[in-house]
């Protein structure tokens, strides 16, 4: 059998070269069956890696998610997801010490996607943790006009309320401001949008920007009682007390618990009856209110007077601003006789004033007044709104 061998096998280069290349093919087949399965593999690892970091994170257990998601990344190193999601917990672990390596990451991820929203809103919120006011503010306006995988609009929101949140607390209120305004003009139909905006317009101090938002939320869903709450403490502390009162009795009806409204219904209503200022009252009962202010003022300075153990009456009493508002008082007295109406005299506006300003001092002498006397200091500090 052995001569005859070399018989059985073909003595010619191409045929040689064709099974060499087949068992090339075959060989280079099998490898590349093998590298995808454990390609495959790895994926499915990471992928399962990556899941338990989400669920470690989502828990606040930032260390084991970040163990997690630098594992998942292992298995797949060019997962730009991955690479997001560990800068986030690098980030969110509150470990100033990380916050250098979140960023790289991220910068990493931005230099080849400038444009995606969701890295942009991640740089964002590192510099917020930095408290940089700068590049927040950069990073966030990138977010907002960046590319959003899903419901653009509503990210596009919540990027802009972040920012303001932050300005707030960094206290910038002028960028806090026109942020409000450009939220306000974005918003949709949806009474929640517009409480959150108004609550945000009220921390800003802005009660104009407050009240308009708090009415959207009431036009939209009349009986919302936590909005009718906001709108009268933004009128209250606008000084527009009718208005204040006029929410602030659909607040306090609709939610029999809400104390805060009440005791500015209150306080509000005190205002109105009280303010010799108001357009629509007669003459006599201006007058009356007048009168009545001057001798609350005057029981109001003898009684912070005797909390400092002051004696406004003994001679030689030491100079103060209690004995000058005194003397003040009874220098004024003698004109009450001869009120009459506004376009006559001045002497109304001259007796207020003696009254505002011992309503002024006392508070800041002997702490915050009560009931008709509260109501004089804020018709004093809010003089023109208190005429509405």
């Amino acid at each position: 059998m052995l001569p005859r061998l070399p018989k059985l096998v073909p003595r010619s280069a191409p045929v040689i070269l064709v099974l060499l290349t087949l068992a090339a093919a075959t060989g280079f087949a099998g490898v590349s069956h093998l590298v995808a399965r454990f390609t495959a593999n790895q994926q499915a690892r990471g992928r399962k890696l990556y899941q338990q970091g989400l669920d470690a994170g989502g828990a606040g257990r930032y260390d084991d998610a970040i163990s997690a998601f630098r594992a998942a990344l292992t298995c797949d190193p060019a997962n730009s997801q991955y690479q997001l999601s560990l800068a986030r917990a690098l980030r969110d672990s509150n470990d100033p010490r990380r916050l250098d390596e979140a960023e790289s990451y991220l910068i990493a991820l931005w230099q080849r996607t400038p444009q995606d929203a969701a890295i942009n809103l991640a740089l964002a919120r590192v510099a917020a943790h930095r408290a940089s006011i700068e590049d927040a503010t950069r990073y966030y306006h990138n977010a907002m006009y960046g590319v959003w995988n899903a419901n653009p609009d509503f990210n596009r929101n919540r990027a802009r309320i972040e920012l303001i949140q932050f300005l707030l607390k960094e206290r910038d209120s002028s960028l806090a401001e026109s942020e409000l305004m450009a939220l306000a003009a974005s918003l949709p139909h949806d009474p929640a949008d517009h409480l959150r905006a108004a609550q945000l317009f009220a921390q800003a101090r802005d009660n104009a920007g407050a009240l308009a938002q708090y009415e959207e939320v009431l036009r939209l869903d009349p009986r919302n009682a936590e909005a009718a709450a906001g709108a009268g403490a933004a009128a209250f502390r606008s000084g527009n007390y009718a208005t204040a009162v006029r929410y602030l009795r659909v607040a306090a009806n609709g939610d029999p618990q809400d104390a805060n409204s009440r005791e500015l219904l209150s306080e509000a209503e005190q205002v109105l009856r009280a303010s010799p200022f108001q357009s629509h009252i007669s003459d006599a009962e201006r007058n009356r209110r007048i009168t009545a202010a001057f001798a609350q003022a005057e029981q109001r300075l003898s009684a912070c007077a005797q909390q400092r153990g002051a004696d406004l009456e003994a001679e030689g009493s030491p100079e103060s601003p209690l004995a000058s508002l005194q003397s003040r008082w009874i220098a004024i007295k003698p004109e009450l006789a001869r009120l009459k109406s506004p376009a006559e005299t001045a002497l109304p506006d001259t007796i207020m004033d003696v009254v505002f300003q011992i309503e002024q001092q006392t508070a800041t002498s002997c702490g915050p007044p009560q009931g008709l006397d509260l109501a004089l200091l804020l018709i004093s500090q809010k003089r023109e709104a208190a005429s509405q």
